[in-house]
């Protein structure tokens, strides 16, 4: 996301309490204060969401980890959307916490949690169905903007980037994962429900964006119609080369300008997010097939997915001196590559969550190892916690996702026992996860009001008690 103005300590969070309805100034920790909106401010209720949260809190009796639970699941529905249905066409705004803007990436995350639960609720299910809609609208409107304003016409504090900036895009970083995502719920929803309705002539239409700017950022024949550039003293929020980035040389895979972190790509083949792209376009292809009969687009949008899957196979792959065959990060077709991992998803460690690659993949575990050591730049370990962080935030500051998304790809029982218990001794003191906290210090935090980290910490604290709730003891 945008370079955000980051809170890193409580008391400078409380003077945000305008933006974030937590209250960091309650009495001592232990006593786990009420944190959680009150009942009567809340944005959304869903009636089967209340009811885990009570089954959690009646069955797992560690109390610091039902207090967190019932803090952090609910906190998207709290306090980010907003929800209407007019016509009987449900329509969902979500914003990310603190920032008033609706990112395709982090709306589609804040919500999939709650995927497991719309059988049971219809009221939830319309919501999720509202946040399709919406997002089906603005991949029409700009496939290649991440995020978007609830007003149509307004124009924001981007507004002056050197890119082709249209009223109510938020920000135009073009990102390959802010159009996999909303295939990703769309196509879970689907299936789930089994509704069509959602996915007519509009959203097919949005597909068809997808496939051609996909095809465009292959950059076969030249860089394609997008550039961005942004004044700015930080160098990972805009693109060297007049705002084409560096020469990629075509081999098969997609471009992407930016990160899921919204922080510009090194080399232009993010390898985690052209591996997304492959599972999104098979889903993509399978739908407007089922759905529209639409052979043809479908073809297509399976070669595309052959033709990045075959690419990353022969261009991805890099023999590290210690872990042996490992996926790079970034590469540019001509034989650089850049070894790291970022905490935001897609990553290379999420790649099993986002069904991307089998868990068991060799190339994956050793990839693994790799990320959550020292080899890798962007891995920190303190006196208060190891994970991964990212170039965004800078050095020493590690994510609670990575944390989360290491236990939601792990089989190692302890692994997940130790992740869990990590996240529960760094929420510093607030009942909430953040973007970040330092090695050595999580009351040195950024953010206090990030939903897609409360919800993610929901969503593996849930998963992990329906599955193994004896390590949850």
């Amino acid at each position: 996301m945008q370079r955000r103005k980051f809170i890193q300590n409580t008391a400078m969070a409380g003077s945000l309490a305008f933006l974030n309805p937590i209250d960091l100034t309650a009495a001592p920790i232990k006593q786990f204060p009420t944190v959680r909106v009150a009942e009567n401010q809340r944005n959304f209720t869903s009636k089967s969401i209340e009811k885990a949260i009570k089954e959690f809190s009646k069955n797992v009796k560690d109390e610091e980890l039902t207090w967190l639970f019932n803090n952090c699941f609910p906190n998207t529905l709290d306090t980010t959307v907003t929800f209407s249905n007019e016509n009987g066409k449900p329509d969902t705004y979500v914003i990310t916490g603190d920032i008033d803007a609706m990112w395709l990436r982090d709306s589609s995350a804040q919500v999939w949690p709650y995927m497991a639960f719309i059988d049971e609720d219809a009221h939830l299910k319309d919501l999720i169905a509202g946040v399709i809609n919406r997002q089906t609208s603005y991949i029409i409107k700009d496939p290649y903007a991440n995020a978007f304003y609830d007003d149509p016409n307004k124009r924001g504090e981007w507004a002056s980037d050197y890119t082709d900036m249209k009223p109510g895009v938020h920000e135009r970083k073009y990102e390959i994962d802010s159009l996999c995502y909303p295939i990703r719920l769309a196509y879970n929803y689907w299936k789930k429900t089994g509704e069509k309705t959602l996915f007519g002539a509009e959203w097919k239409k949005a597909i068809q964006a997808t496939l051609k700017t996909f095809k465009e950022q292959q950059q076969k024949e030249n860089p394609g119609p997008y550039s961005f550039m942004r004044e700015t003293p930080h160098a990972t929020d805009t693109r060297a080369l007049r705002g084409y980035g560096y020469p990629v040389k075509p081999i098969g895979l997609i471009c992407s300008a930016f990160r899921p972190s919204d922080d510009a790509t090194v080399f232009s083949f993010l390898i985690p997010s052209n591996f997304f792209a492959v599972v999104s376009l098979k889903q993509a292809a399978e739908m407007v097939s089922e759905i529209h009969g639409d052979v043809d687009l479908a073809n297509q949008l399976i070669a595309l997915s052959k033709e990045v899957e075959m690419a990353l196979q022969k261009y991805a792959i890099v023999n590290h001196p210690k872990h042996g065959d490992i996926y790079a990060f970034e590469i540019d077709g001509y034989g650089n590559h850049l070894l790291m991992d970022d905490a935001n998803v897609p990553s290379l460690l999420a790649l099993p969550y986002l069904d991307a690659i089998d868990v068991n993949d060799k190339t994956y575990q050793n990839t693994r190892r790799f990320v959550w050591s020292l080899d890798n730049p962007f891995f920190f370990k303190g006196k208060a916690a190891e994970g991964i962080g990212g170039p965004h935030v800078g050095m020493d500051m590690v994510w609670p996702m990575s944390i989360i998304m290491k236990g939601l790809t792990s089989s190692d029982s302890e692994e997940i026992r130790e992740s869990i218990q990590t996240l529960k001794n760094t929420h510093g003191d607030t009942g909430f996860m953040h973007e970040s906290f330092h090695k050595d210090n999580p009351k040195d935090f950024s953010r206090s009001w990030f939903a897609w980290a409360n919800t993610l910490f929901g969503e593996l604290l849930w998963e992990t008690y329906k599955t193994n709730p004896e390590l949850l003891k």
